[in-house]
């Protein structure tokens, strides 16, 4: 029994030298945001889907500016017909290559060919629809990134007093093993003089190394939370443990509205706008079997030498195309446009419906946090007296030493709970704003 009571108390001063050899860095809640604004990274993961996005939207401005292109083509033959209209387009025929044995057995000809040429889309239904639906998406990634922000506060406000909730404990855990250690001393002092028995030096003893035991798990759970708390904000912590300049709030502030679930929420309108998407791809679907008119241009040099200019030509004209059969490839694609539309309308009635049970589960939760907190005070206030009464009775031999080991077990026991019970109502609190703002 000595020697594990030993190796536990090692234990424990080996643990709280590394503590204290940590380098502990205060922080405050305001400073949260401005820190994970900039590192965290699923909102970087978050603003880089919305750039892409945006980019998709982008692309959609082909639909009215000009597609500009440029070639310079180098090419020698003796094909009869290339080199006859090679000659024709550099200017350069003459009488004598209309000579039936030149014309079916030509030289060998080079021609280099600079070509510039303009497509310009004039009417096209389907890419209107069509953009419009890259920018209802590019808006539903927008709203979806803002929803990410305002969980991502969430979450750093939960962790933030869960390591304030954690500091907390070790204070709690310090106090009871103060106590609990003065216990025993006054304990081992009547043991010396005769007036209690060896038992009872070690049911104290055993309950001061549960203490210590306690506190070190606690001391842990504040490394635990330091480290959730620098994993949001994308530190690097070795070797460091955060501090909240801020204690753990003991008290609630009440609020006896129940919350109703808004429209206005960022990832339901994001739900909203990714329907729309859908539905402006199955218009973009039906308006692929209309025509579409599209202009075009070309401006040629050719010559017969390298980046030659001796010859020029334009051609300038218009397209009404129309595809009339494309193998069902039209119409499957409409179809299944109409279908990724109607799941989109499932998937966001499920939502609402969901967000709607989740905020009815959470005003509920409120409402019982908000009882655990009164009924958790008022077992901490009569522990504290209860402990108070068993030790002015116990220096008077009048209580057993059990007894008194409990009740100071019962009010380190009780405030705990307590302040459990206080972060419990907080970040419900938290969270019941966060599903209805």
């Amino acid at each position: 029994m000595k020697n594990k009571i030993q190796l536990l108390l090692l234990g424990f001063l080996v643990f709280t030298q590394v503590m204290m050899a940590q380098d502990t860095l205060r922080i405050s809640k305001n400073d949260l945001w401005q820190k994970a604004s900039e590192k965290n990274l699923q909102l970087k993961i978050a603003n880089q889907e919305f750039k892409s996005a945006q980019a998709d939207y982008r692309q959609s401005n082909s639909l009215f500016l000009p597609s500009i292109s440029a070639s310079h083509t180098a090419m020698t033959t003796t094909n009869p017909l290339m080199a006859f209209g090679s000659k024709l387009n550099q200017e350069i025929l003459t009488a004598a290559d209309f000579n039936p044995a030149l014309l079916n057995d030509p030289n060998q000809t080079q021609n280099y060919a600079t070509k510039i040429e303009v497509l310009q889309p004039i009417i096209n239904v389907d890419g209107i629809y069509g953009r419009q639906a890259a920018k209802a998406k590019m808006e539903a990634y927008q709203l979806q990134t803002e929803r990410s922000k305002e969980y991502l506060e969430l979450e750093l406000s939960k962790a933030f007093m869960q390591l304030q909730l954690a500091y907390k404990a070790v204070t709690v855990l310090e106090k009871a093993n103060t106590t609990s250690e003065a216990t025993l001393k006054y304990v081992e002092n009547n043991f010396k003089q005769g007036y209690l028995q060896k038992t009872d030096v070690l049911s104290v003893q055993v309950r001061v190394n549960e203490v210590k035991n306690q506190l070190q798990y606690a001391k842990s759970n504040v490394q635990n939370a330091s480290d959730y708390l620098a994993f949001l904000l994308q530190e690097d912590m070795t070797g460091k443990v955060y501090q909240p300049t801020e204690a753990l709030e003991n008290t609630i502030a009440v609020t006896s509205v129940t919350a109703t679930l808004s429209d206005n929420r960022k990832d339901l309108q994001a739900m909203n706008k990714s329907s729309e998407a859908y539905r402006k791809m199955m218009q973009s679907g039906k308006m692929s079997f209309l025509p579409r008119l599209n202009a075009f241009g070309a401006y040629e040099l050719y010559d017969t030498k390298i980046f030659g200019m001796a010859a020029n030509g334009y051609t300038v004209g218009a397209q009404l195309s129309w595809s009339l059969f494309d193998g069902y490839k039209s119409v499957g694609k409409l179809q299944k446009a109409k279908a990724d539309f109607q799941k989109s309308e499932l998937e966001l009635k499920q939502y609402k419906a969901q967000s709607q049970l989740e905020l009815n589960k959470t005003n509920r939760q409120l409402l019982d946090a908000e009882n655990k907190v009164n009924l958790s005070k008022l077992a901490f206030e009569q522990s504290q007296e209860a402990q108070r009464i068993r030790k002015n009775r116990f220096t008077q031999g009048l209580e057993k030493t059990t007894d008194v080991l409990q009740s100071e077990t019962q009010v380190a026991q009780k405030e705990l709970e307590y302040l459990q019970a206080v972060f419990e109502y907080n970040f419900t609190q938290q969270y019941q704003q966060f599903l209805t703002k």
